[in-house]
């Protein structure tokens, strides 16, 4: 048995996330069932981290211990084969033996999509957050700098119902782009906490719309706990986009 890498894309509109769920059916169950239907024994998969129920990966990164006798490239072809098309195994790769998937994790990059016009085209419904004005993305800007660094993100997190120890994170990059109708967040950390890019897009998408101050971010940072001023995005625009090693 030997480590392999896997990078895996997915649109996640049909999935409970990417971890096994109790209500529902996960990435996670579809790849490691995939697995067993190709290799004749039952493999577990270990994902860099969870991405909840609706939302997307380009570059979801995962291990597993394969028999040294798989020939990778047939592997690859085989599941998709198999897979349904909503989920692609992009590339599998042999690695070192203490590769893990989450722990090795340097960096990941998130982008939240959002189409800010009267008009949200159907063929993109699943895919972008919908606002129907214009969002002001220099002041949107102005707040993602507050942001930007390390702090204490307890008021951009939501309950997970488990313990996170510590909420102070590394966020690298928090910036907004704009191309025609469509605004991109991204976001460039160490990790992140539960819920916590919904949260920052969420309150970003607020400071766009003229209701709050770009300067409230300060104010949230500070005060060290979740608010209503603080409202979680839509799933639909969320795509985890890459994880560096």
């Amino acid at each position: 048995m030997r480590r392999h890498k896997f990078i895996i894309s997915y649109d996640g509109t049909n999935y409970a996330g990417w971890q096994r769920q109790p209500n529902g059916t996960s990435i996670q169950e579809m790849v490691e069932g995939a697995l067993a239907q190709i290799v004749g024994d039952k493999i577990r998969i270990f994902g860099s981290g969870r991405t909840d129920r609706g939302v997307h990966a380009r570059g979801q990164v995962a291990h597993a211990d394969l028999s040294t006798s798989v020939v990778r490239a047939e592997l690859t072809h085989s599941l998709n084969a198999v897979l349904p098309e909503d989920i692609r195994i992009v590339r599998i790769s042999r690695t070192v033996a203490d590769f893990d998937a989450r722990k090795s994790a340097r960096e990941k990059e998130y982008r939240y999509l959002i189409w800010d016009d009267p008009v949200l085209p159907p063929f993109i419904r699943t895919y972008r957050a919908h606002r129907r004005k214009a969002l002001d993305v220099d002041a949107m800007q102005k707040a993602a700098r507050h942001l930007e660094g390390r702090h204490d993100f307890a008021a951009f997190t939501a309950n997970s119902n488990r313990p996170i120890g510590s909420t102070t994170r590394m966020l690298h990059e928090l910036s907004i782009r704009r191309r025609g109708h469509e605004v991109i967040i991204i976001a460039r950390g160490e990790g992140f906490l539960y819920k916590m890019v919904r949260s920052l897009a969420g309150f970003l998408i607020r400071v766009g719309e003229g209701r709050v101050s770009p300067s409230e971010a300060r104010t949230l940072l500070a005060g060290g706990k979740r608010t209503a001023r603080v409202p979680t995005a839509p799933p639909q625009g969320l795509f985890l986009w890459s994880v560096r090693y």
